[in-house]
């Protein structure tokens, strides 16, 4: 695309010569990808070979994981045809109804019988599936003519319902065994035969092990490291935890401890199970400060995405079809999700008090909103919305607000009382690790669709996050609160070097935006700005220079312990730069989210690509 390709060879940087590599690396789960040059961002966007053949992985709702890949391959290898048809692999039945519903409603000449849906279960004759403590495989999968893919796609990524990695590294084994079967093969009535299954399948569980303050005691008497890929590898860790034979009890401390730390009442950073038995922190807790509010209003979903997505369906099942509106410039998936999924959605790009007025005009007029989604700063200019003012007219003309609060996080900010719902991706600081994906919905018991809504989620929210991963996440994410504080002082350091050096024409950040009053009405006490920042350059030219200059890790995501790099623009919105420079989102933007370094190390990381930037 002209304008964006910028010619030059980039700086001889280590970071430089990983284009496609992992990051972290060597994470087989890893939500990022290396992308270390300007020119390798663009080459992505354009479908380049010498990008594309080497990327080892991607952000997992932009790419498909090469282990989904390889068992969605599997399914079609043994159930259609793979010269024409592929399958996209999907956690539960419902999931997969609602893909294979979007790709013939995207594609409405297709006869329907070339998409079909199909479940995958444990053989009973094969695996005691009324086996207590035991998480089972299990999949489904659309299988589709090869033809449909762009719409197979974009339900993947709008939605984020598909299966994680884990999830199909775990069915692949099962799979592979013949212990995963197509459910219409089995012949009911059958009565399950009571075994363990093929010899991998009868390790000990952590339960055989037995548990010393959240640590497996291995075989040999052993205390097994847990806390982190650094000191024992991913796979190593769950085949000792759990032998394969992943142990759902454990699964299920994971998963209320997650829910608990995002409700506020668990801030010690403790293994399980004893972090679920002791006392409320009360000296630190942080509390959302909505009477009645509890840890069952948190639900827990596969990916941040999904949470948006679910937000949005529950809100359309418990009020009816409406249209929404997308206050501030969004993460693209949202606006997406909106305008894809129901009647549409109106789009206030601007997320000024200009837009504000107009929407008070339409209101007046008497058009009515199913809700209003924005984000708590957004992403990638840091703006805030104004709350106290959309949710004055929210109580006055009857609309839900959802606010996503991933970017500002639940330590720093403080915006239920102003919600109906809010969302979260916890693939990002509250995990922190980048190797695992997550997401969280909680509702406000104030909100006037509050009742209709636990109606709507009673019969309709399925716990599709799978069980390894919520280990991965509970165990990323007992540091948290220590984090914020660290990465929130890291970012404020680098805003300074940016804000002051004249190559850079615009630094955005909660503290020095023209909204920063919104942002501060939301503020907790003790709560920073957070560790997100942008910057954008007098040119794409001197954007490149700084990019490839600069030796941070550099991918897509945000959130991660180490700091992580992107001209965010760029790949968010390739197709359409000059749309998003009307709002303020030029090219030439790089995105920032700033790690746990020693302060003055990344201080001069930054200095030094500033200064490779020549004077004009």
């Amino acid at each position: 695309m002209p304008g964006v390709r910028v010619p030059g060879a980039p700086t001889p940087l280590p970071f430089n010569q990983t284009l496609g590599e992992t990051i972290p690396p060597d994470t087989p789960h890893a939500v990022s990808v290396s992308l270390p040059t300007w020119l390798s961002n663009v080459g992505y966007e354009e479908g380049e070979d010498w990008v594309v053949q080497k990327m080892q992985c991607g952000y997992p709702r932009f790419f498909i994981h090469k282990l989904i890949q390889k068992l969605a391959a599997s399914i079609v290898a043994a159930h259609g045809s793979s010269d024409t048809e592929q399958a996209m692999l999907m956690p539960s039945p419902r999931c997969a109804a609602r893909c294979k519903e979007f790709i013939s409603s995207q594609i409405p000449k297709t006869d329907p019988s070339t998409i079909r849906h199909l479940d995958f279960v444990p053989d009973p004759s094969k695996i005691a599936t009324q086996e207590p403590g035991r998480v089972l495989p299990k999949v489904s999968a659309v299988i589709y003519p090869k033809e449909s893919w762009p719409a197979a796609k974009v339900f993947w990524q709008h939605t984020g319902e598909g299966i994680s990695s884990r999830r199909a590294e775990f069915c692949q084994r099962a799979f592979d065994e013949n212990l995963l079967v197509e459910k219409s093969s089995l012949t009911p009535p059958q009565t399950p035969r009571l075994t363990k299954g093929p010899k991998r399948y009868q390790r000990q569980t952590s339960v055989d092990l037995g548990l010393t303050n959240g640590h497996a005691k291995a075989p040999n008497g052993s205390e097994a490291a847990t806390n982190g890929d650094n000191v024992l590898d991913s796979e190593q860790f769950i085949e000792e935890r759990f032998g394969r034979n992943l142990n759902a009890k454990f699964a299920a401390q994971a998963k209320l401890a997650i829910r608990k730390r995002i409700a506020g009442s668990l801030t010690t950073n403790t293994d399980l199970p004893q972090s679920l038995e002791e006392p409320v922190d009360r000296n630190r807790e942080r509390t959302r400060d909505v009477p009645e509010f509890t840890v069952d209003d948190v639900y827990l979903f596969g990916t941040g995405m999904n949470a948006i997505f679910t937000s949005h369906r529950a809100l359309r099942l418990a009020r009816g079809e409406m249209k929404s509106v997308m206050y501030g410039f969004p993460y693209v998936d949202t606006l997406k999700v909106l305008e894809k999924f129901g009647p549409g959605a109106v789009f206030y790009g601007h997320g000024n008090s200009d837009d504000i007025d107009d929407l008070e005009r339409r209101l007046e007029s008497g058009e009515r909103f199913l809700s209003l989604y924005c984000e708590f700063p957004g992403n990638p200019l840091l703006k805030t919305p104004d709350l106290k003012r959309l949710r004055t007219l929210a109580d006055k003309y009857q609309f839900a607000i959802v606010i996503d609060e991933t970017i500002g996080n639940f330590l720093n900010v403080h915006v239920l009382p102003h919600a109906d719902i809010v969302v979260s991706s916890l693939t990002k600081i509250f995990s922190g690790d980048s190797n695992v994906m997550g997401g969280a919905m909680i509702l406000n018991p104030r909100s006037k669709w509050y009742s209709n809504l636990k109606q709507v989620l009673a019969e309709e929210y399925e716990d599709n996050q799978f069980e390894e991963d919520s280990v991965y996440l509970e165990r990323n994410s007992r540091d948290f609160v220590d984090r914020i504080q660290r990465v929130n002082h890291n970012a404020e350091a680098i805003v300074d070097v940016l804000r002051n050096h004249n190559r850079v024409k615009q630094v955005n950040y909660p503290k020095y935006s023209p909204t920063k009053e919104f942002y501060d009405a939301c503020r907790l006490p003790e709560g920073g700005y957070g560790g997100l920042l942008s910057a954008t350059f007098h040119s794409v030219e001197d954007a490149a220079i700084f990019y490839d200059s600069l030796d941070t890790q550099k991918g897509p995501s945000l959130g991660t312990n180490f700091t992580l790099s992107s001209p965010f623009v760029l790949l968010a919105h390739y197709a359409e730069l000059d749309w998003a420079a009307e709002f303020g989102c030029e090219a030439s933007l790089v995105r920032f989210s700033v790690g746990l370094e020693e302060t003055a190390t990344l201080v001069k990381v930054f200095q030094t690509a500033l200064d490779a930037i020549p004077s004009k």
